[in-house]
């Protein structure tokens, strides 16, 4: 036994390091991109509004739930549920786009964008502290990537952006934050093709907490996959994991770039969509890589938005919708939201995922905790520990979107804080964090 600790003393170390598991924070269904300068303290309820005036304008979320193939017995408590969302919290995660959504523009108007890009999000912070108005739990910034022609530009908005958000966001002022940053903040970094600009980037995060004065490790970001060497680089090996043993634990999250990996694979644009089967490829591996890591995955977008006429949009919804339950059901519990009409269908979906296997998923965690030595009693599933935490972290995330609420838990029989332990054993606190569910019952507030 002595020897066999001796010999695998390394390996313990490295995969309680690199392979923590996941965290049990909350993890946004989406992600809104807007160009930054388009986006004020108002943004989030007024995508909220649209997406009611368009669901009514169709004939209702009820309509909706049609288009989207929702069970009719399930509807009605959807379209109560999904209502009271959009009114509350119709924008989970916003990232204000200083990159491909705002394009190229002469410095110092990226330089004011980036200070007042800074202001909105500590008013988001300030919102939803207060409870003044709908405001993400997650928000902050994808700035320029860090190839050789936008690399200078990258660095500065961001450097522009952290400096003014500590140094004059006043959140540690108001008591909402000890070192000047919101709970929920993420930085992006577009188009990563290798480990050094990884690194770049880490160096660049201690640069900033130590002229700052925050925390040692405080700053992380999150890396968009949209380049093929990161799939396969020069040495012919996925370089995703020695990116994040790179990113010393910084790395909160990969996101795949449906657009720009399509094109950089001679993807002609009438069939680049999530569905491809090289979009397929790439996110298995991406899903491959993050395993264990505690780092969060997330689809991309699809560019058809339902802006136009009544068979244009119900045709859009639908396929939106679609396109997310495919998401759901391969694993990807995050994706891209480009406009407000796309709210709709995302939590429609959702809701309908959560909600549709609910009784199941907490019968057989009801049957887990009561059971018996296997061959004298058991129930008709027989789970293992791996399954019932898959179950459990599944209930988990359909509370924290406030698809369904602490109060249906403790009906079915389980008590939400055991279900948190099963989900993540060790750390079910951290699941119901400031940026974590909506409200005290996993009901949005």
């Amino acid at each position: 036994m002595h020897r066999a600790d001796l010999l695998l003393a390394g390996t313990d170390a490295d995969l309680t390091r690199f392979y923590p598991g996941d965290t049990g924070a909350r993890q946004p269904v989406h992600t809104c991109y807007v160009p930054a300068d388009l986006v004020t303290e108002d943004t989030p309820a007024q995508w909220g509004a649209a997406a009611l005036a368009a669901a009514e304008q169709a004939g209702g979320l009820a309509a909706l739930a049609g288009f989207a193939g929702i069970d009719d017995d399930a509807a009605p408590d959807l379209v109560e549920r999904v209502a009271r969302k959009l009114r509350t919290e119709p924008v989970e995660d916003l990232r204000l786009d200083l990159e491909d959504g705002y394009g190229e523009r002469p410095d110092v108007e990226e330089d004011a964008a980036a200070v007042q890009a800074a202001r909105t999000v500590a008013a988001f912070a300030r919102n939803r502290a207060t409870g003044a108005a709908p405001a993400p739990a997650f928000a902050g910034i994808r700035f320029k990537c860090f190839e050789a022609a936008t690399r200078a530009r990258g660095l500065r908005t961001l450097d522009l952006f952290l400096t003014t958000l500590v140094r004059e966001g006043g959140l540690a002022e108001a008591g909402i934050s000890a070192d000047g940053l919101p709970d929920g903040l993420v930085l992006t970094l577009p188009k990563v093709s290798t480990v050094e600009q990884v690194r770049v980037m880490v160096e660049a995060c201690a640069a900033f907490e130590d002229a700052l004065g925050l925390p040692a490790g405080r700053l992380r970001f999150e890396i968009q996959m949209e380049t093929p060497p990161m799939i396969l680089g020069l040495d012919g090996a996925c370089p995703i994991p020695a990116m994040l043993r790179a990113a010393e634990g910084r790395v909160s999250a990969l996101h795949y770039g449906t657009y720009d990996y399509s094109a950089s694979l001679g993807i002609s644009g009438q069939f680049q969509s999530l569905e491809h089967p090289a979009a397929d490829h790439a996110k298995s591996v991406m899903q491959v890589a993050v395993a264990g890591t505690g780092v969060n995955l997330s689809d991309g977008s699809t560019n058809r938005l339902p802006v136009g006429d009544p068979a244009q949009r119900r045709e859009t919804w639908a396929l939106h919708s679609r396109l997310v339950r495919r998401s759901l059901e391969r694993g990807f519990y995050q994706g891209w939201d480009l406009h407000a009409h796309q709210l709709p269908t995302r939590f429609l979906t959702n809701y309908a995922f959560y909600r549709g296997a609910f009784d199941d998923a907490t019968r057989r965690l009801v049957a887990y905790a009561g059971r018996s030595v296997p061959g004298i009693e058991a129930a008709d599933v027989a789970d293992e520990p791996a399954t019932a935490r898959a179950l459990a972290r599944y209930v988990v995330r359909g509370l924290l979107c406030g698809a369904v609420s602490e109060d249906e838990l403790h009906a079915a029989g389980l008590d939400p804080e055991t279900v948190r332990s099963v989900a993540n054993p060790g750390t079910a606190s951290s699941s119901a964090s400031v940026t974590g569910a909506p409200g005290e019952t996993g009901e949005t507030a």
